[in-house]
């Protein structure tokens, strides 16, 4: 069990890694593609800075859904003895949400390609079908964060219960998974920010705790 709670730990601090990355190169570099309010130079822009947007889709999606299976995991082995049915549908949603990290990771990507091929020819169609691929990613997760927030809300519910992570952190993780929950409402779907960093605590906290305790957690 220590070395996938040693992994967990790792996994947990890679995670608020690629929040940080994601967020901090939205708001530099990617900064015009958000403030971008004409499809056509939303496109232009895709195409100007292609490489970038391959290794941020690369971070934000694969390698975070990647190391979120084994974050599920860890987290899973830890409280399932004492919250067994409740961690089990948590650790159900955190393995959903890895899986539409990486059809997010994917989509972007090769949406992108089509993209920046069909740019040269017709930036205005170029940009209709960037439109419709940002649709989906929204529709995926980008547009709000339930299945995250259901799954932070979830296993910390269990921590409570059952031990097995600080009180404290169990109390942070029940405010950072309500406001991934908020955002499927209309109208406040710009919470999501709010989860998003709050999860950047969330995830290196979760993971100073695996590491460092992962010998006397609950078999």
């Amino acid at each position: 069990m220590l070395d996938l709670q040693r992994w967990g730990g790792i996994a947990a601090l890679v995670e608020a890694a690629t929040f940080l990355f994601g967020i901090a190169l939205l708001l530099t570099r990617l900064a015009p593609m958000a403030e971008a309010s004409d499809p056509v130079a939303t496109a232009d822009f895709l195409v100007d800075n292609h490489a970038t947007l391959q290794l941020w889709h690369l971070v934000i999606y694969l390698v975070f859904g990647a190391f979120l299976v084994v974050l599920a995991l860890a987290l899973h082995e830890r409280l399932a003895a004492g919250s067994s049915a409740l961690m089990r549908v948590a650790s159900a949603f955190g393995l959903i949400w890895a899986g539409l990290m990486f059809a997010s990771g994917m989509v972007a990507n090769v949406g992108l390609e089509a993209v920046v091929g069909m740019h040269e020819g017709d930036p205005a169609a170029a940009a209709v079908l960037w439109t419709a691929v940002n649709t989906v990613l929204d529709g995926l997760g980008g547009g709000n964060e339930i299945v995250g927030g259901l799954w932070v809300t979830l296993l910390s519910g269990a921590a409570l219960r059952a031990g097995g992570l600080p009180r404290g952190l169990a109390y942070l993780g029940l405010l950072v998974g309500l406001a991934g929950l908020v955002t499927v409402i209309p109208g406040l779907s710009a919470l999501g920010m709010v989860f998003g960093l709050g999860c950047i605590l969330w995830f290196l906290w979760t993971g100073v705790v695996l590491l460092r305790t992962g010998q006397s957690s609950p078999a």
